[in-house]
């Protein structure tokens, strides 16, 4: 997922019904779709929320969730975390590490928040979590690269 401005097709289009209303979906990445689909939205503090419920389609084989599922959503949430810092360029994730606290199950939703801890003239450094009804799942840091738009 890129940063963006308000014209780019790649900025989040809004949940208008159901579950996710109020809620933004970045409809053009075709994995995350396929992946989640995952939303965002930034909350009374300021702070950008992201979050999904999990699927049949997310869990292992051991009816608990995928450790791929919760790095893919860490991924994207780096993005949305770091979006003030990437607006107007391009990105690609540069580094992405978590650390598993504990399972998620079906039927839960999963949210995710963080900051920036640092943005520079070419990267950007993030850390979140994600939780699950207030308990922690997994703890994420990740770095994001800034590019040039083709």
């Amino acid at each position: 997922m890129d940063g963006g401005d308000a014209q780019a097709p790649w900025v989040p289009q809004e949940v208008t019904e159901g579950e996710w209303a109020g809620w933004k979906l970045w409809s053009t990445d075709p994995f995350e779709l396929l992946a989640g689909p995952f939303y965002q939205k930034t909350d009374e503090d300021g702070q950008v929320v992201c979050a999904f419920r999990a699927e049949r389609k997310h869990m292992n084989g051991g009816g608990f969730m995928h450790g791929g599922c919760l790095m893919t959503f860490a991924d994207y949430a780096l993005f949305c975390i770091g979006s003030d810092a990437l607006q107007g360029t391009g990105s690609v994730t540069a580094s992405l590490s978590g650390e598993f606290l504990d399972a998620a199950q079906e039927g839960e939703i999963l949210e995710a928040r963080g900051e920036v801890t640092r943005g520079g003239k070419s990267l950007v450094f993030l850390r979140g979590m994600i939780t699950t009804g207030g308990r922690p799942v997994l703890t994420f840091t990740g770095i994001v690269k800034k590019t040039r738009r083709k």
